[in-house]
């Protein structure tokens, strides 16, 4: 029931937006209010995430390693899997953040006839990775949208998008990537037993949700083509905060923009925001270093201590009486006791 529940709920959502034109105020609540609504809530809501990480505190060095620590000279370490410096914690991380290094060596576990057998899972890393960048292309397409004058990397991308020359408007690859992915993704959630019953609703609705901005957004370019001059206008008199209501948008349009702000709503509490967590994790921002560095916690509460001379000097007698060697004098303690028993 979770993946049909999540479908419906996209639905609606694409419903309310395609007949909102015909709801007194429907366009301006699409068009104006619900951006400006979504936009703040990303933006609050990102700024408070990262600072509920930022601040949890992290007393100890607990960086997940997968090679050979630091030590001695002559034994050679994994400076990427277990880095001993900032700098190489840093490169890790960014590693991690463009290639997803993790999944591509990651492996799953499953029964083949009566034997356990361990597989990697390279399609997942390939899907993953394709998604991932085919957004961060789209959405830096998309600033052609809302700055004027349009940045100067965004006509070269959307060249080298469209190499193809497949169609007109040119095909372009990082639509193709992205839909696959989706597909991949939620294809592999439903086919597998197992991820099945694992899967949250949120899982799906994520997915689904992503699945229909793209095929809204292809249906713009490739099925009914909208107006971009006018398009640019609307998204530059909001940037502006000067918004101005289209006089009669296309319902393609009100569906992309209601899909593309209840994402923006919904990002900040979902695991989609795991962008901004993968920079602040101590499993893998920290350096692994606690063989050369003592690292005292620094949220540690002062507490009275009984080290050994204070000690010695509570039980000296019954210690010489045992026959055991007393080190010392601590107060009053007469120095040069025997040692001997």
């Amino acid at each position: 029931m979770k993946a049909p529940l999540a479908a419906a709920v996209v639905v609606a959502l694409v419903l309310a937006a395609a007949f909102a034109a015909a709801v007194p105020g429907g366009t301006a609540a699409i068009t104006v209010v619900l951006p400006y609504v979504a936009f703040f809530t990303l933006i609050v809501g990102v700024a408070w995430r990262v600072w509920q990480w930022a601040a949890s505190p992290v007393p100890y060095r607990i960086p997940t390693t997968g090679g050979q620590q630091r030590s001695l000279p002559w034994i050679r370490s994994a400076c990427l899997d277990n880095p001993d410096t900032g700098l190489m914690a840093a490169i890790r991380v960014a590693i991690e953040a463009l290639t997803f290094r993790s999944l591509l060596r990651n492996s799953r576990a499953q029964i083949s006839a009566g034997r356990l057998e361990f597989s990697e899972a390279r399609m997942l890393w390939l899907a993953s990775l394709a998604l991932h960048w085919s957004l961060l292309v789209i959405v830096l397409r998309h600033l052609r949208f809302v700055l004027q004058p349009t940045p100067f990397f965004v006509p070269p991308l959307d060249a080298l998008d469209g190499f193809l020359r497949i169609g007109a408007p040119p095909l372009l690859i990082t639509d193709v990537l992205v839909v696959a992915a989706l597909l991949y993704l939620l294809g592999r959630r439903l086919a597998n037993p197992l991820l099945r019953y694992m899967s949250l609703f949120t899982d799906y609705f994520a997915l689904l949700l992503l699945l229909g901005i793209a095929l809204s957004g292809m249906a713009m370019r490739y099925v009914a083509p909208v107006d971009l001059v006018a398009v640019k206008e609307f998204a530059l008199a909001l940037v502006a905060f000067h918004p101005v209501v289209p006089a009669a948008p296309s319902a393609l349009l009100l569906v992309h923009l209601l899909l593309v702000s209840t994402l923006a709503v919904y990002l900040p509490f979902s695991k989609l925001v795991h962008f901004g967590g993968v920079f602040l994790s101590p499993t893998r921002n920290l350096a692994n270093n606690s063989r050369r560095v003592r690292h005292v916690n620094p949220w540690n509460r002062p507490v009275p201590t009984h080290d050994y001379a204070v000690w010695e000097a509570e039980y000296a007698e019954r210690m010489k009486l045992a026959g055991l060697p007393v080190e010392g004098t601590v107060e009053g303690t007469v120095e040069g006791t025997d040692h001997g028993g």
